[in-house]
């Protein structure tokens, strides 16, 4: 298959662009973004821009496309609603709204998180504006699935770009064997996530939003 990554220098985007590149499911990765990822491999392609929004330079080519793996965002720390907004909806659904017209049958996956808020009316501003990119997802006439992942284990020695985050990592890094013994479903680690999502790509899923669970069980296949 060909798939389209979004956010591929991103923590959980790095896992997936590895997986991408490792499994002979795919063919070929066109990889989105505004920064060069300075990897070779045959597999892989870059458009490299200041929107990753703009498509109009690969207008032609986006219904040869099978798949779109989003992996873009950011953290809404210390963020107001309407720039957070801006990132994680409008940017979004542009992208979206665009790979929709080039191929309706195109499998579009987007990374959201536990505790995004479908009713779009709950007291989190992230689970509000994830819940409505998710649903206005949704919405559109591809096969759309979102992925909201558990507590996400960074493989290879991928570190997140939020210092936060980072620092989280480094107290509870330790940690996560005991707690993916204890607790095997609420942990999935970046790999994981992108096995699971050229899984769905490949042969879809019996539910349109899939937790750590359902994102484990189908890294297995």
């Amino acid at each position: 298959m060909k798939v389209i990554l979004f956010g591929a220098t991103g923590m959980i985007g790095q896992g997936v662009l590895a997986e991408c590149l490792r499994d002979d499911r795919v063919g070929q990765v066109l990889a989105v973004g505004r920064s060069s990822l300075g990897i070779e491999n045959p597999k892989l392609r870059e458009l490299i821009q200041s929107d990753p929004s703009d498509l109009s330079a690969i207008a032609g080519e986006l219904a040869e496309f099978d798949a779109c793996f989003f992996c873009l965002g950011v953290s809404s720390v210390g963020m107001k609603e309407q720039d957070y907004r801006r990132i994680t909806y409008d940017l979004t659904l542009r992208v979206a709204n665009t790979l929709a017209a080039a191929n309706p049958k195109m499998t579009f996956i987007y990374v959201s998180g536990q505790g995004t808020d479908s009713t779009e009316q709950g007291r989190s501003m992230w689970g509000r504006v994830k819940g409505k990119t998710e649903n206005d997802l949704l919405a559109l006439p591809f096969q759309g699935y979102m992925f909201r992942p558990g507590f996400v284990q960074p493989m290879d020695g991928v570190v997140s770009k939020t210092p936060l985050y980072r620092a989280a990592y480094a107290v509870t890094g330790p940690l996560i064997p005991l707690f993916k013994r204890l607790a095997p479903n609420a942990v999935n680690d970046n790999r994981e996530i992108g096995r699971a999502m050229i899984s769905v790509a490949e042969s879809g899923a019996d539910t349109r939003v899939l937790k750590p669970r359902e994102i484990n069980a189908r890294a297995r296949q």
